[in-house]
């Protein structure tokens, strides 16, 4: 068992499998939230109705409960992964600093979970406080993937002895293009979470009411924030495209054209479906998918980031004749 844990490799597939588990947590928290099942355990929290097992529980209990049971693994996936991080790498190590930021993020996660509870902010709640709080916490679930992302990239890395911090000073228009890139997915993200609580408490009955409802000036707020996520998605999207194909050209070693190209896959794939996801008027499973898919283009938007901000500036001439070589000149 020492010799176990001992074992880089073994760590690295621990922390990947500890970012799956975590995408799995944040969907079905998406369907306590699509199914209204927010309140299934009352305002009680850690308590499930005052209860530590709930009895004789309808099905709204139980679909919360569930996510609170899946939402405590997962904070002792990320306290193993922390643990395990500090006895398996030296002090300053990067592996370290990610598996803290992990621990971090993974702790928020749970206070933020914890106030939409207690502050009564689930089911039919349409206040702003909710729409707040529903952007913070969509923005500390980022931070909470991109953290423990960076954690298993670190630790593959060190396998082969290249694991090394990140470095945003001296990377010219890379860094900003990667930085801009990546608060343009939180701004989206944040928008997309606005908007999905907007469709869960005011569906429409048609495409054409629903539109219909989005220039109402009587309307919720909710209601008319719902026009504009599309409009950030296009602009994004757009962006990244752009975006990923400049740093795959700036810094074309380390993989950086592979994640290059699966970003802007990942990019078209959501375009189509958010297109889907207004037409269908947002069912719950395809809001599901539509936020997986925002999960994953931010997990690839992260590692071609780290990827890119580990490697030197090239020269001007070297960047030229990679851009001839890739067909962007």
């Amino acid at each position: 068992m020492g010799t176990f844990f001992r074992n880089q490799r073994h760590f690295t597939r621990f922390a990947w499998f500890t970012l799956g588990f975590l995408i799995l947590v944040i969907l079905w928290g998406a369907f306590v939230r699509a199914t209204g099942s927010g309140a299934g355990c009352g305002s009680h929290w850690p308590l499930c109705n005052g209860e530590v097992l709930p009895r004789a529980a309808r099905v709204e209990t139980m679909i919360e409960f569930a996510h609170r049971v899946s939402s405590a693994l997962s904070g002792v996936l990320v306290l193993g992964l922390w643990v395990w991080a500090f006895r398996l790498y030296p002090k300053g190590h990067v592996v370290r600093k990610g598996a803290t930021l992990s621990l971090a993020f993974i702790i928020t996660e749970g206070l933020l979970g914890a106030g939409l509870v207690l502050f009564e902010w689930v089911a039919d709640n349409a206040s702003v406080g909710r729409a707040v709080s529903m952007a913070l916490h969509l923005v500390n679930t980022y931070l909470l993937l991109a953290a423990v992302t960076m954690t298993a990239w670190w630790a593959n890395e060190a396998q082969h002895g290249r694991a090394q911090p990140l470095r945003w000073r001296g990377q010219g228009r890379v860094g900003w293009l990667v930085g801009v890139g990546l608060l343009l997915l939180l701004f989206l993200g944040v928008s997309g979470a606005v908007t999905a609580l907007g469709d869960t408490l005011f569906p429409a009955g048609s495409l054409r009411e629903g539109i219909a409802q989005d220039f109402l000036p009587t309307a919720h707020f909710l209601v008319r924030l719902r026009v504009y996520h599309p409009l950030i998605a296009i602009a994004t999207g757009i962006y990244l495209v752009l975006a990923g194909r400049a740093i795959a050209a700036e810094r074309p070693g380390g993989g950086t054209q592979r994640l290059s190209r699966a970003l802007i896959a990942v990019v078209a794939i959501q375009l189509v479906a958010g297109f889907i996801n207004v037409l269908l008027l947002a069912p719950v499973w395809m809001q599901i998918v539509h936020l997986l898919l925002a999960d994953i283009m931010w997990i690839a938007a992260i590692l071609l980031g780290a990827t890119a901000l580990t490697q030197e500036e090239l020269e001007p001439q070297i960047t030229q004749i990679s851009q001839i070589a890739s067909g962007n000149l």
